[in-house]
């Protein structure tokens, strides 16, 4: 009985195990893995993040994976589109929880991270995100109640390529957001430029962000 009990415990471990290496925990952690990609410069921000975002990629099947700050993911695990969530503790008077908020994903490397070309791509380009009440280990999942301007683009390095950086950003959402003309559902996902367009609408630096890396599929 005791031995049963034991395999139990072992089980339940290991079936929790990718949760808990997933989920960053602390901001200076991920910013200096943001400089150590080169991830700042290349997207020429400023990032002093000031709130955790946690970047979680549901499964067909299994428990969702994660997105730890510079983890490289197979690309299929990445199919189906992501859930944004932010530790609700970390939100100062500066960043009210009942603000809007806006998030972004741009692949910084395209088609090739020797030679980024067509960077940035946009693969993804969401405002009017709201904070869902926190669970009880304080987190809040942000959703959204308007349609995407950009919907998300899986990842897809083409055969060949290295991993590309696909960086996510968290900004709080300017009063300009909702009637920018710079971007809706037919402008090109090529040569964006987030940095620019940040400052373009007024959303300042972003407050907190995450990256991975992914490469071609294996067939390929």
């Amino acid at each position: 009985m005791v031995l049963l009990a034991f395999l139990a415990l072992i089980a339940g471990a290991f079936f929790f195990l990718p949760l808990s290496l997933g989920q960053d925990t602390d901001l200076e952690t991920v910013k200096t893995a943001f400089e150590k990609a080169n991830i700042t410069e290349a997207a020429d921000i400023t990032f002093n993040p000031i709130v955790l975002l946690e970047v979680s990629f549901p499964q067909a099947s299994g428990p969702d994976v994660l997105v730890h700050a510079g983890v490289q993911l197979p690309r299929n695990q990445t199919a189906i589109p992501p859930v944004f969530g932010v530790q609700s503790s970390a939100f100062t008077r500066s960043v009210a929880a009942s603000d809007s908020f806006v998030v972004a994903m741009v692949d910084l490397d395209p088609p090739i991270p020797q030679a980024p070309t067509e960077a940035e791509i946009r693969h993804f380009l969401g405002g009017n995100f709201a904070l869902e009440r926190p669970n009880a280990g304080g987190l809040s999942l942000l959703a959204n109640s308007t349609p995407a301007l950009s919907e998300f683009l899986q990842p897809t390095p083409p055969a060949g390529s290295d991993p590309h950086r696909y960086v996510f950003l968290l900004f709080e959402q300017s009063p300009g957001f909702n009637t920018q003309t710079e971007v809706n559902a037919t402008t090109s996902v090529e040569n964006f430029n987030i940095s620019q367009f940040a400052l373009d609408v007024g959303l300042g630096n972003p407050l907190g962000g995450s990256f991975m890396l992914v490469g071609p599929d294996p067939s390929e």
